[in-house]
């Protein structure tokens, strides 16, 4: 399938280049434009699943660029250091699909990216890895074609690894993503369903242990 591809509008090149890693590790397409005028334009273009707009640009603000995106149809979240609650009410109010303030955390910025993409039907709804394939709509998991049970957290824990592959995930918020905030149960748990998904998907070499951090899945980008 098709990679999502996602415009990255940000002045500030380190922070630009740390987004497109990340998102490029989590199996999106990038391209990046440091300023609100270039960004216009490639918005009219090129077609677009995402627009990851800064405030603060040269040459047009991202809520003029905003307007652009709205025309050609691109969702848009807003990164930006403006904390000010009208900016937050103006974006919003404009149509935007959320708003991120900085500095934030990567994870963060994936779970949020998911979330808008799935809401425009963006989403993919298989992935292929290591000769396992994820249908996340069946909710099933098939190795070399073979259907494998996974219990309901096992699944839950594969695909919060899948979505953030490539990304060290500590233990805590594994157990928040999977099991809930709420929950009560030892960190411990994470590490047993972690032994399950790696003798039943045959992925004891590809879902590392991050000393004194948690897990990652490692998988080339194709």
């Amino acid at each position: 399938m098709e990679k999502r591809k996602i415009l990255i509008v940000e002045d500030d090149e380190a922070i630009a280049g740390m987004i497109a890693i990340n998102l490029k590790a989590a199996g999106y397409a990038t391209s990046i434009c440091y300023d609100g005028v270039t960004a216009a334009q490639a918005l009219t273009e090129e077609k677009y699943d995402l627009a990851l707009l800064d405030i603060m640009l040269p040459g047009m603000d991202g809520f003029e660029v905003f307007e652009v995106a709205k025309k050609v149809g691109v969702p848009a979240i807003f990164l930006t250091a403006k904390d000010d609650i009208d900016s937050k009410v103006a974006g919003l109010r404009g149509g935007a699909e959320d708003y991120l303030v900085k500095p934030f955390e990567v994870l963060e910025l994936l779970v949020r990216v998911e979330k808008v993409l799935a809401r425009n039907k963006k989403v993919e709804k298989t992935i292929c890895f290591n000769n396992i394939e994820i249908d996340f709509e069946e909710r099933t998991v098939k190795l070399k074609g073979e259907l494998i049970h996974l219990k309901p957290k096992e699944y839950d824990l594969l695909v919060a690894l899948v979505k953030n592959k490539n990304i060290a995930i500590s233990r805590e918020k594994l157990m928040n993503i999977v099991w809930g905030y709420d929950y009560y149960g030892g960190i411990h748990t994470v590490d047993v369903h972690i032994g399950q998904i790696r003798k039943k998907l045959e992925l004891k070499d590809t879902i590392k242990t991050v000393s004194r951090v948690g897990y990652r899945l490692e998988v080339e980008s194709e």
